[in-house]
């Protein structure tokens, strides 16, 4: 008797958990392959979750979150962008990740194909296979001065199975940034081939260039067919709170109202508690870590650059940095090298698709100290590398 459907047997561990394996226990070990950073969630924010819990909300909270949260989430949306969303618009998810498997639930059907702009995060793509459909790899384009789409060739890879445009804004693991002009576009021809848009802004608060990364809120109607995906996880420190939320057409409401319900019947109450309190409280610190992370920018950048074979892909935003070392095809060998060797943990380009296979992900969301030790030890280590390292 098969207990697991084949399409999960066969679906491979991200090798970023092959490398993490390898160093995790190890204190030794600078951990530079997680997408989150090594600061505490901020005492404000736990302090409301407290409140809440010692209050005793413990109990079921209602399916799309409860109204404080969802609340701050729409003030956040009207002091950000200038917006105003309608309630019934708005649910929050238990992570990000829930609500993209919630939007795939929703919309993908066995046989559909969805479009995604890569290198990607790989459990996006698997959430879609999850529910029965398949994804198209649209890469972007790359050089010294970053990363850039071709439109053209995003709205060529679409066909009459294509139910859905997937995109990361800023991206995980470039740092991409779609702009306001591109967004139009693409939402135009959403529009006009009745195909729906997810975008992913999980990472839209840490920009460099500007307050916040442009978001498709602003430009989808209710009744678009554009889901906006965002979370707690980064600008707020709260990884481990798995919070999220998502922005969905008006004639969604029932939808999401069941699929919530049928997956986890809501986050719970005392958390939301937390959630809102970091969108109604915490601007300050929104802005103090996007500065640590400029300046964890600058010091990798710098060090980078001065190693020799090293070539470093700029961004403008995000926590990443993408690099590739002149002769290192293997990067999930190098990765595995570089943690039993130099103590560090870095993420093998792989990961996020086989077009970035000769690159590696660096998080710099990590203090100056922290960041100026891995770059003393990978750049020895890097430098003992033969001509055909890996």
């Amino acid at each position: 008797m098969r207990l697991t459907r084949e399409s999960i047997l066969s679906m491979p561990d991200s090798p970023i958990i092959d490398v993490w394996r390898l160093g995790i226990g190890r204190p030794e070990v600078i951990g530079l392959w997680a997408g989150e950073s090594d600061l505490p969630t901020p005492q404000p924010f736990c302090e409301a979750a407290n409140r809440a819990l010692a209050a005793g909300h413990t109990f079921y909270s209602p399916n799309r979150g409860i109204l404080a949260l969802r609340e701050a989430i729409r003030a956040y949306y009207t002091r950000l962008c200038g917006i105003s969303i309608e309630d019934e618009r708005v649910a929050a998810t238990s992570s990000g990740m829930n609500a993209v498997m919630l939007v795939s639930q929703a919309i993908v059907e066995p046989g559909d194909n969805v479009v995604c702009i890569t290198p990607s995060w790989p459990n996006i793509l698997r959430a879609i296979h999850i529910a029965g459909g398949h994804t198209r790899a649209v890469p972007l384009g790359y050089g010294e001065h970053g990363w850039s789409l071709d439109l053209q060739r995003l709205f060529d890879a679409c066909d009459e199975r294509t139910r859905a445009i997937y995109y990361a804004s800023p991206g995980n693991p470039t740092g991409w940034m779609m702009s306001a002009e591109q967004q139009r576009r693409l939402l135009d021809f959403a529009r006009r081939r009745g195909i729906a848009v997810i975008a992913d802004e999980v990472y839209q608060r840490i920009v460099y260039d500007r307050s916040y990364a442009p978001s498709m809120a602003e430009l989808a109607a209710p009744d678009d067919p554009v889901f906006v995906v965002n979370s707690f996880s980064k600008a707020w420190a709260m990884t481990g709170w798995r919070m999220g939320w998502m922005i969905y057409p008006r004639p969604m409401l029932a939808t999401f109202e069941k699929l919530i319900q049928f997956n986890t019947s809501g986050a719970p109450a005392f958390l939301q508690a937390g959630a809102a309190a970091a969108l109604n409280d915490g601007e300050p610190f929104v802005r103090s870590f996007v500065e640590r992370c400029r300046n964890g920018q600058r010091l990798v950048l710098d060090r980078l650059r001065a190693m020799p074979r090293v070539r470093v892909v700029p961004n403008t935003a995000s926590f990443y940095l993408m690099f590739e070392i002149d002769g290192v095809r293997d990067t999930l060998a190098f990765c595995k090298r570089a943690v039993q060797e130099a103590g560090v943990g870095l993420a093998p380009g792989v990961a996020f698709g086989d077009e970035s296979a000769h690159q590696i992900r660096l998080c710099y969301a990590r203090s100056d100290a922290s960041l100026s030790e891995a770059m003393d030890r990978l750049e020895p280590f890097i430098s003992r590398l033969g001509p055909d390292a890996a």
